[in-house]
């Protein structure tokens, strides 16, 4: 008898409710779980197994059969001109990101608190103010690149060279992003640029949120401008700040498109994102292309425990 009755309990539990809806669930999930794997966790996977090959333009087609080189890929990017540190004038790659990465960082938070207190005063115009700001953020790379490289254009049409040159400050046009030093500060001041609006929505929403009875506190404790800024504003706004570097620095270090678009790499300005696609899609060394990715992906993954890390001290302390 209770031999016999398994096959219906099995049966009535596949057609219970719960069963049903899981199975549905299960369905509604494998289209986006089909699309990761596809599109993330396979290509991630076979980064790093190609990391330890050498894979070529030769062996492209069987690249499954590729020879193993074991580390060779990964020395190989460490002996690199182009990644390791020669001198001021050419710090390489490594040193390259890691300078471009929190100077600009820096400073597009720095800017960003600068304008997100601006616009939290009340003044006429302040939604239209607010929506220019945007505007570096939300225009297409594309676009903002190719303009900032005509207003920095080398030869004497270039914008700021005849601006100059019209106002004599200067006697022959300056090639900018071709010059080094210039250049790497002018990707950290397009950084800066294009991507403050985003630490600026993040500040001012936290500004708003701010007691403001704790201003009128230190206006009768007699505080004044200064006083209040470093006694009430900051410390309201340091887990936001905090935050908001962290996430902005993981972006800058594995940014690619603003440096490419604007230099190439080139004139000191090389960083290791850009490094990668040259390693594999202009020397087509893909195993050393994927060993300096797989180089990338580990100091990202330290900015990501700190970044959690961080966020856990401050979900603890609230």
């Amino acid at each position: 008898m209770t031999t016999s009755l398994h096959p219906p309990r099995r049966a009535s539990r596949w057609r219970s409710l719960d069963a049903r809806e899981a199975r549905l669930a299960w369905l509604l999930i494998l289209p986006t779980a089909l699309i990761v794997f596809g599109l993330v966790l396979f290509p991630a996977v076979f980064s790093i197994w190609i990391s330890f090959r050498d894979v070529g333009l030769g062996n492209l087609h069987d690249v499954f059969h590729a020879p193993s080189v074991g580390l060779g890929n990964y020395a190989s990017v460490f002996r690199d001109f182009a990644f390791k540190f020669q001198n001021l004038g050419n710090m390489g790659a490594a040193v390259n990101s890691i300078v471009y990465s929190f100077a600009a960082t820096i400073l597009t938070v720095v800017v960003g608190l600068i304008a997100a207190l601006l616009l939290n005063r009340p003044f006429r115009g302040r939604g239209l103010s607010r929506a220019l700001f945007l505007f570096p953020y939300v225009t297409p790379i594309v676009s903002v690149a190719f303009v900032w490289r005509w207003i920095l254009d080398p030869r004497p049409s270039g914008v700021l060279n005849d601006i100059l040159m019209r106002l004599h400050l200067i006697d022959a046009p300056n090639a900018y992003l071709a010059t080094r030093g210039l250049a790497l500060l002018i990707v950290i001041i397009f950084e800066a640029w294009r991507y403050f609006p985003f630490a600026m929505l993040m500040i001012l929403a936290r500004l708003q949120a701010i007691d403001k009875t704790l201003y009128e506190a230190a206006e009768v404790d007699g505080a004044h401008t200064w006083m209040k800024f470093r006694a009430v504003t900051i410390p309201e706004l340091r887990y936001v700040l905090g935050a908001i570097f962290l996430l902005r620095l993981i972006w800058t270090f594995n940014k690619f498109d603003d440096i490419f678009l604007l230099t190439g790499g080139g004139f000191g300005t090389n960083v290791l994102p850009v490094l990668t696609y040259q390693f594999s899609f202009k020397s087509f060394d893909f195993g050393k292309g994927a060993a300096a990715a797989m180089i990338l992906l580990v100091i990202l993954i330290v900015f990501l425990v700190v970044y959690a890390m961080t966020v856990m001290k401050n979900v603890d302390e609230t």
